[in-house]
Order: C-alpha cells, then sequence, then structure tokens
C-alpha cells in the first residue's frame, strides 16, 4: 500500500534575543532528517562561526533593497538596525511539493506571513523570566549590540506572542525541543493536511 502524500507545512519559531531560538532549530533539525531549513537573508556583519547560505544570506544594503523591489521576499523587516528577509522562491517550493519547513524570524516576519499563509504553524519561545533573558542578552552580546535596547524590543516581542498558535517556555533545552517536536508531529497529521482523496483512491 502506498502511503498517501500530505501537504507540506511552515513552521515559525520566534523568541526573543538570547531564549536560545538557534539551538532549538540545530536540534529540531537533527531529530528530524526530513524538515528542512529556510535560510534568511540579513545586511547585518556575519557573527563568529557563522557561514554564508547556512545561517544567513549576507547582503549589502542595495543589493537588498534590490531584491525587495523584484518581490523576492514572502517578508522581510528592518530589526535592530539591519535588514532581514526571507527568501520567497525556496518555501514556495519545498511547501508545494509535500516538504515542512523549519523558519526562525522575529515577530514582524512571522506577522506577515501568517497574513500570506494562514495555514503556517506559528510557534513562540520564551524565556523562564525576563531577569534570564536579561543574563542571556548580555552574555551573548556582538560588539555593536546594545543590551538595553534589546531587552526593551523583547519586551515588545513578549507582547506579540498572543498571536501565535503555541507558547514554548525554554527552561530546559531538551525538554523545549520534545515539545516543539510534539508539536510538529501534532500538526502534520492534521485532517486539513492530508491528501485524503489519494487515500481514498488506494
Amino acid at each position: 500500500m502506498t502511503v498517501p502524500m500530505r501537504n507540506g507545512m511552515l513552521v515559525i519559531l520566534s523568541a526573543p534575543s538570547g531564549t536560545g531560538k538557534s539551538t532549538i532549530c540545530r536540534k529540531l533539525l537533527a531529530r528530524r532528517a526530513e524538515l528542512r531549513c529556510s535560510v534568511s537573508a540579513t545586511t547585518r556583519r556575519p557573527r563568529p562561526g557563522e557561514r554564508e547560505g547556512k545561517h544567513y544570506f549576507f547582503l549589502d544594503a542595495a543589493e537588498f533593497k534590490r531584491r525587495i523591489a523584484r518581490g523576492e521576499f514572502l517578508e522581510w523587516a528592518l530589526v535592530h538596525d539591519h535588514y532581514y528577509g526571507t527568501p520567497r522562491r525556496f518555501i514556495e517550493s519545498a511547501v508545494g511539493g509535500g516538504a515542512d519547513v523549519l523558519l526562525a524570524i522575529d515577530v514582524q516576519g512571522a506577522a506577515a506571513i501568517r497574513r500570506k499563509r494562514g495555514d503556517s504553524v506559528l510557534i513562540f519561545v520564551v524565556p523562564p523570566s525576563l531577569r534570564t533573558l536579561r543574563r542571556r542578552i548580555a552574555a551573548r552580546r556582538a560588539p555593536d549590540d546594545d543590551v538595553a535596547k534589546r531587552l526593551a524590543d523583547s519586551r515588545q516581542e513578549l507582547e506579540a506572542a498572543k498571536s501565535y498558535d503555541y507558547l514554548v517556555v525554554n527552561d530546559d533545552l531538551d525538554r523545549a525541543v520534545r515539545e516543539i517536536d510534539c508539536i510538529i508531529t501534532a500538526e502534520r497529521l492534521r485532517v486539513e493536511r492530508q491528501r485524503l482523496e489519494e487515500l481514498i483512491a488506494v
């Protein structure tokens, strides 16, 4: 018996700076070989260890704006004085072909994509407390980061969590990853994501 094809889905993960979003994404991709990762574009400078095409597509502001004009981004935003954008072609091709795609973006980008793709799954990750968040931001900041500004932005992002589908507290990394993994499994099994006509035809 042939397993019927399933509609792909876009899983969006957002979190305040310093909450562990990148680490969670890496662990999810390691757990799920079939899960694909969307690489965003940005105008900020690469941080130590970041590689072109793996962590981000690093562009200068002029090239980023040209791509905006050509409609190459599913969404884009100015965050912490730098542009960030989600390449449209990869998302549409992968999800349209039945693949699940993981995308880590900020709340502005998530809201923009939700307006265009209402079937996206939005997951917000929060720290156990603001005190913990302040400590994490201070510990990981790059030389050009402003801790106070990032903390203020994080408070605004926490307010946006109310519009997400799921809320996961990252007070234990492995547990947070397991919870998000369970969310993905449940969402994959939703009736509207199945191609029932193919099952009936088998």
